[in-house]
């Protein structure tokens, strides 16, 4: 099983990105998945989590209304849309899986004009 999270990048103040995070080896609608992000100093912590219904996900309030999970079933994918992007997103983003805790390798996203 693996996750291969990608989108991430370069983006000035109020924009936006969208990261997505590609499962392999299982279906991740069997599971809950979660974006996580780190910033230099800092300890690692949850953004954002969907669970396999879709219908109880929760925000960390920094990014409540500005950030939105979403998963495609079709495609094994889990996406973050990001935006009104601000320099503290600045952080590498990660995807987990759980149970059976798995996480991708991630993605650099830095918020700087």
């Amino acid at each position: 099983a693996q996750l291969v999270e990608s989108g991430g990048g370069l983006v000035q103040p109020g924009g936006s990105l969208r990261l997505s995070c590609a499962a392999f080896g299982f279906t991740f609608s069997n599971y809950v998945m979660s974006w996580y992000r780190q910033a230099p100093g800092k300890e690692r912590e949850l953004v954002a989590r969907i669970t396999n219904t879709g219908d109880s996900n929760i925000y960390v309030d920094s990014v409540k209304g500005r950030f939105t999970i979403s998963g495609d079933n079709s495609k094994n994918m889990v996406y973050l849309q990001m935006n009104s992007l601000k320099p503290e997103d600045t952080a590498v983003y990660y995807c987990n899986r759980r149970p059976y805790d798995l996480w991708g390798q991630g993605t650099q996203v830095t918020v700087s004009s």
